[in-house]
């Protein structure tokens, strides 16, 4: 199958499904009171519904739902289709997710935010359902700049606006010699450095919009801070206690993440030598150690299983929006295209969410496989239409 019929046969999925879905971490919207168990009752619960090859959310009592990070990567990635095409159809889309989110946003906050549809839960915090987070309205901010792109909606740079204000007056902000570091969610200070990515990211893309000095200020603060932290190696760190001092270690898709919004601030806030090489540097990291050359992913490395479909969709994103860099990454990115479609990609269109050495899992999870392949492969056919 090709590139192209791969991405017609999960549109058809996605719409049929009519943009719902389930979640690797939705286990806490079922009614079973997991809490009851105590603090570690909805995080095992949590950990053993990912390990799941079997779907028993249905037994479970939990529902297929719309997920605010999910909408808004459809919103992206239909707003990329219209910029090209210019299909009322897609309009309508566009339109009905916008909307969507509107209506939809974090409640008891002035500003516009969005946060997952689910309880969240791990050994160091716990978010309750659509508690807004800078990772989910990020990559909500990603999808709305495009439809403002596509359509200059000015309710859309309203909304851009105002995550930008959420972000710098409603999440707390370390502040270093190194720079900015803005916390992940309202409910901790912590250094995450693809979450402060996604702020510094979304700063640019408003400082391209409006020009205000003090959003670039913002996006390069944040941006230096990042930078700073990154290894001689090219890769990142997950995290870092700056108290301790001591990084989180886990390489997987958020080096990607990090390269792409490093990309953004590059391009919507002028050229910077520093952040230039340290996105060249990371991306030869990711090249050479995050993949294998037949475009399979490693999972975290050194692990190599098992391949996961988010670190193959990131994988094929990044290396499209960084194939200015390296004529390799263009070809790459179609590499693993091209392998995730023959290996993880079911006749019914959705693709699987992981593949170990003696079995799959195959639910087919809306946010975490269907919308972030749907973005990569439309991106990948933009990239290569021209």
């Amino acid at each position: 199958m090709d590139i192209f019929q791969s991405r017609n046969n999960l549109q058809a999925y996605i719409e049929s499904e009519n943009f719902k879905g389930y979640d690797p971490y939705d286990t806490l919207n079922s009614p079973i009171p997991f809490h009851w168990l105590g603090k570690w009752g909805p995080i095992l619960a949590i950990q053993f519904q990912k390990r799941n090859p079997f779907n028993i959310r249905n037994l479970l009592g939990i529902n297929k739902d719309y997920n605010p990070k999910a909408i808004g990567l459809l919103l992206h990635t239909y707003s990329l289709d219209y910029q090209k095409n210019k299909s009322e159809t897609t309009l309508t889309k566009m339109e009905f997710l916008f909307t969507w989110l509107i209506d939809n946003k974090t409640k008891g906050f002035d500003e516009y935010c969005w946060g997952y549809n689910f309880d969240w839960a791990s050994p160091v915090k716990f978010l309750e359902k659509f508690s807004p987070t800078i990772v989910v309205s990020g990559f909500v901010s990603k999808g709305v700049f495009e439809y403002y792109q596509a359509t200059k909606n000015p309710k859309a740079l309203e909304v851009l606006k105002s995550i930008g204000d959420f972000t710098e007056h409603k999440l707390t902000w370390s502040k270093t010699e190194k720079g900015c570091c803005v916390s992940y969610s309202t409910k901790a200070v912590d250094c995450c450095y693809n979450a402060n990515m996604l702020g510094a990211e979304l700063y640019a893309r408003l400082y391209f919009l409006t020009k205000e000095e003090k959003y670039k200020d913002l996006a390069c603060k944040m941006t230096d801070f990042t930078i700073a932290y990154q290894k001689d190696s090219g890769l990142w760190n997950y995290s870092i206690d700056l108290k301790t001092g001591k990084e989180r270690t886990q390489i997987d898709f958020h080096q990607g993440y990090v390269l792409d919004s490093i990309h953004y601030v590059l391009k919507y806030c002028g050229e910077n030598a520093s952040y230039l090489n340290a996105l060249k540097l990371g991306a030869a990291y990711y090249f050479k150690n995050q993949f294998k050359e037949t475009g399979q992913s490693i999972f975290r490395v050194p692990n190599e299983y098992p391949v996961e479909i988010h670190n193959q969709s990131q994988g094929i994103i990044t290396f499209t929006r960084l194939s200015y860099l390296s004529a390799d990454y263009s070809v790459f990115s179609a590499t693993i295209a091209n392998w995730t479609i023959k290996n993880m990609q079911s006749k019914k269109g959705f693709f699987y969410y992981k593949k170990y050495p003696l079995y799959t899992i195959k639910t087919p999870f809306m946010r975490w496989s269907q919308a972030w392949m749907f973005l990569a492969l439309t991106e990948l056919k933009n990239a290569q239409n021209g």
